[in-house]
């Protein structure tokens, strides 16, 4: 498959390097992302975790990996993108949730018992404004569908409530960028899925070890 025909192609070209179980999902929610869209991410996270097993302290260090991408995509996309006006505004003011996102997930995880993983190295395709905006879009719209499906398999009620709290503030991000970008900020009453099977055998050769 071509990168020009994937769902969102800029989601293919992001680096990721890390050895830990949350950033080997991440990896491969953003595979899912780039060849499938948003709308097939959740079925991945959920299938991912019910076969590794994994109770709520994965599932929140999955979460951290998650916003620590989105905190350092933030931080880039400011010193790299030359955005101006709307767009650095809102960027400054998402990163600033981002790195709140972070610290609220690495006390949940050490209240719990658990140990933060490292935040992996990683690489944004970001040249200007537009790619940012790009990439933005893409990069929410997957977060939220990756909470989504990573909430069934929370067991603790609180981890569970401090999960939802991130992912609506989340989903106001991808509101805001769609908007900004000019795309329907609700994306439709539904969010559309695809088969299990399906995404994890197209995302397969795209996960590395």
């Amino acid at each position: 498959m071509n990168t020009t025909d994937y769902a969102n192609p800029e989601l293919a070209a992001v680096e990721i390097h890390g050895m830990s179980r949350s950033a080997f999902i991440a990896r491969g929610a953003l595979a899912t992302g780039a060849i499938y869209g948003a709308g097939a991410v959740g079925s991945f996270v959920s299938q991912a975790f019910a076969q590794g097993g994994g109770g709520d302290v994965d599932i929140l260090n999955f979460a951290l990996t998650l916003e620590y991408l989105e905190a350092a995509f933030y931080q880039d996309a400011l010193s790299k993108a030359n955005l101006s006006g709307d767009a650095k505004k809102l960027a400054k003011e998402i990163g600033a949730h981002e790195k709140q996102h972070v610290d609220a997930l690495t006390g949940a995880i050490k209240k719990a018992g658990g140990k933060p993983v490292a935040a992996p190295k990683v690489a944004f395709p970001l040249s200007n404004q537009a790619s940012f905006l790009k990439l933005a879009e893409a990069f929410e719209d997957t977060g939220v569908s990756a909470y989504d499906g990573a909430a069934p398999m929370i067991k603790s009620k609180e981890v569970l409530g401090a999960a939802g709290s991130i992912v609506q503030v989340e989903a106001r991000h991808a509101a805001a960028i769609r908007f900004l970008k000019g795309d329907d900020p609700t994306r439709g009453a539904f969010e559309p899925t695809l088969m299990k099977a399906e995404v994890l055998k197209a995302v397969k050769p795209y996960i590395k070890s």
